[in-house]
């Protein structure tokens, strides 16, 4: 066996236990065990497959390099160098993938999120800017088939937002959205600007991984709760009953509002969701300054304030500052079509943490 078959037999050997430990009854009967073994299953599974071919076409390669020594029959000779010469490259390229896939992932990239996105610098500029940007990830989750349900919201004066936040629910959400946490900047000409000057704005996007029971243990006693007339959509409903929520954790001095549902109830429990994902960013916020002092990662360094991204009206330009990537097709990526650069931020940290791995 080689390095990368040793470690893939370690993980088949995980795998077949942990499905062995969810077909026992005493772990379905647990269920905050049984959420944790179901989502290691998940994400060993995808490797099983990869392991599978990968296997199967080192078997091949193996016996084609065998013939190529004993063929004798030219025939079967060059059937044999036909095969060899097919399967180099390809297992290549799988143990490329191989070696990406077993890179450690961080254990959220697989959880639902929670986006936030603010007006920052720029006054009406910032707020109309926030409301593009916003339809840029709705579009973006669209397309992807991911659910969004708003949290909340505040509208800016001339339109846009000045605040919003979203729930997005999908496959591997956080693990994608993650890269869009930062500093977004706009240069062009805002449409409030009489004389045609090029003006800079600003918005905030914070991305949170959902974090459930498990993950934040929220004491009720720390949690003032107030209730407030909503106004936000709805019509009258909303503005004759105290359906909106504020809650305030006490430990943290977090406040969460929600107030565009219709039931107190459901305020409620969408500003729990909240709360326990600001609460999470938090510590992980604390954690990641701990990893920055020995790891300097230009993608992914947590770090809200950091300017990431520029897009830049007059030449039609986005640039994504942390990787030095410029695209110059900025009404298609405002109107959603981010993956390219979500795409390259992810080939950059993974090459990032395998040349990190090899030191």
């Amino acid at each position: 066996m080689n390095h990368l078959t040793d470690k893939l037999h370690a993980i088949w050997l995980r795998f077949n236990e942990v499905n062995d430990l969810l077909m026992q009854p005493e772990i379905a009967s647990d269920s905050a065990r049984f959420i944790l073994l179901n989502r290691e299953f998940k994400s060993l599974n995808d490797i099983m497959q990869v392991r599978k071919n990968y296997l199967d076409k080192l078997a091949r390669y193996g016996e084609a390099k065998g013939m190529l020594k004993t063929e004798k029959d030219p025939d079967m000779k060059a059937l044999a160098q036909e095969e060899y010469d097919e399967l180099a490259p390809a297992i290549q390229d799988l143990e490329e993938s191989i070696r990406i896939m077993l890179i450690p992932k961080d254990p959220e990239d697989e959880k639902d999120a929670v986006l936030e996105v603010r007006a920052g610098i720029g006054g009406d500029e910032a707020g109309i800017f926030s409301g593009e940007i916003v339809r840029m990830y709705l579009r973006f989750i669209e397309d992807k088939g991911w659910k969004a349900e708003w949290i909340s919201s505040t509208d800016a004066t001339h339109g846009g937002y000045k605040e919003a936040t979203i729930q997005l629910r999908g496959e591997g959400v956080y693990g994608i959205m993650k890269y869009e946490s930062g500093v977004h900047r706009v240069q062009r000409v805002p449409s409030t600007e009489s004389q045609g000057r090029v003006h800079t704005s600003a918005v905030t996007v914070a991305v949170m991984p959902e974090a459930d029971e498990l993950d934040v243990v929220i004491d009720n006693k720390d949690i003032r709760k107030d209730t407030f007339r909503s106004s936000g959509a709805g019509g009258q409903h909303v503005n004759k009953t105290e359906s909106g929520v504020r809650l305030t954790h006490a430990p943290t001095g977090i406040v969460v509002e929600c107030q565009d549902g219709r039931s107190q109830h459901k305020n409620y429990a969408q500003a729990l969701t909240v709360l326990r994902a600001r609460i999470w960013d938090k510590a992980r916020a604390e954690r990641n300054e701990v990893i920055a002092a020995k790891r300097k990662s230009l993608v992914s360094t947590g770090d809200r304030s950091a300017k990431i991204r520029t897009y830049n009206y007059p030449q039609s330009r986005v640039t994504d500052h942390r990787i030095g990537l410029t695209l110059y097709n900025l009404p298609e990526i405002i109107n959603g079509a981010i993956a390219p650069l979500i795409d390259a931020l992810q080939l950059a940290e993974n090459a990032e943490r395998l040349k990190e791995g090899s030191e």
